[in-house]
């Protein structure tokens, strides 16, 4: 079967390896679409800190059951997503429901070799019907539920004002489910284009430029009282520390991003304002079928996977996607 692996950062090449065997608790999948993440751009790019060399990539995923174990709910031919984060269903995280930041986790394509590939075994715990709705549909579910869990974790209600600082994919999921729980949203950006379409594709209230005035538009926007909610979806630790200071008194923090390096605040700041700081990992089962009931209900902008290239194309063409002038929201890989 045909396997990309990235080799060293920046190295991509494709392999025939043996078809997986599979083991008595695992589904063999015939993986047909595989969702480019930003962690797949930072392990391509040596920027992702939970990661060793060689890796096979890719954790968004969806495919068609092969083999399956004798009695499981699961067939031959049945459509499926994974839950891509493997948690040990024991440790401390786990015995809470927080499966997500799981003591013992291993991520598909992160800490495991993950999707770029033309089969994979998983755990048939972690493999779900994809009932209703497509292929490539199911290929999005879990970057789209890594920001519907940051929603849900935030505790956004109906009127609140939200800022996303970062209009990346996992940044307009934020803004998504935000907007789907009533508040009105607000995107911070770099990127002219990638604003554009937070506010023409997705709905958002408005989109700030960063620049010199881009702090006097975001008060200007919330008579000088910022946001309730400010979500970081950069991967940029100074964006995550200049953050802190769009935070409404009373309101909440959400770091998404993930990055090997201290984050530094003012404590006086943080403090008078009773602000909550919080961390937001991964997603759980309840966030996954968040995403699933709003794609069942036609809320999720199909406009969202603006590019495509199939498995055998990626050691050539993955580069690519990381030039702004392409435009890129989301690529799928068809296998």
């Amino acid at each position: 079967m045909l396997t990309v692996v990235c080799e060293t950062p920046g190295t991509l090449r494709a392999h025939d390896r043996p078809l997986p065997d599979r083991a008595a608790d695992e589904v063999l999948l015939r993986v047909k679409r595989v969702g480019v993440c930003g962690t797949d751009l930072h392990i391509f790019t040596g920027n992702q800190p939970y990661l060793s060399y060689p890796r096979v990539m890719g954790h968004e995923l969806s495919g068609i059951v092969e083999t399956a174990p004798a009695g499981s709910a699961l067939q031959s031919g049945d459509t499926v997503y994974v839950m891509p984060y493997l948690s040990c269903g024991t440790c401390i995280a786990c015995r809470a429901g927080k499966t997500n930041c799981c003591t013992r986790i291993q991520v598909l394509g992160v800490h495991t070799d993950g999707a770029f590939t033309e089969y994979l075994c998983v755990p048939q715990q972690f493999v779900h019907k994809a009932e209703g709705v497509s292929l490539d549909q199911a290929a999005m579910v879990e970057f789209l539920s890594i920001g519907a869990h940051a929603v849900r974790r935030s505790g956004v209600v109906p009127g609140q004002r939200v800022l996303v600082v970062g209009a990346g994919p996992i940044g307009m999921a934020a803004m998504i489910f935000a907007q789907l729980r009533g508040a009105t949203v607000t995107a911070l950006d770099g990127r002219q284009d990638r604003l554009d379409f937070c506010t023409q594709s997705l709905g958002v209230n408005a989109g700030v430029s960063l620049g010199d005035t881009d702090e006097a538009q975001l008060a200007a926007l919330t008579d000088s009282e910022f946001y309730d909610v400010v979500f970081d979806a950069t991967g940029n630790p100074k964006a995550m520390e200049r953050g802190f200071q769009f935070v409404a008194h009373g309101g909440t923090y959400v770091l998404i991003s993930v990055v090997g390096a201290n984050i530094t605040f003012s404590d006086p700041e943080f403090h008078k304002r009773e602000m909550t700081l919080m961390g937001s990992r991964n997603a759980t089962a309840e966030d996954f079928e968040t995403v699933l009931n709003a794609m069942r209900a036609g809320l999720i902008p199909q406009a969202l996977n603006t590019h495509r290239l199939t498995l055998a194309e990626v050691p050539t063409k993955f580069q690519d996607l990381l030039d702004p002038k392409a435009g890129v929201i989301k690529a799928i890989v068809e296998c």
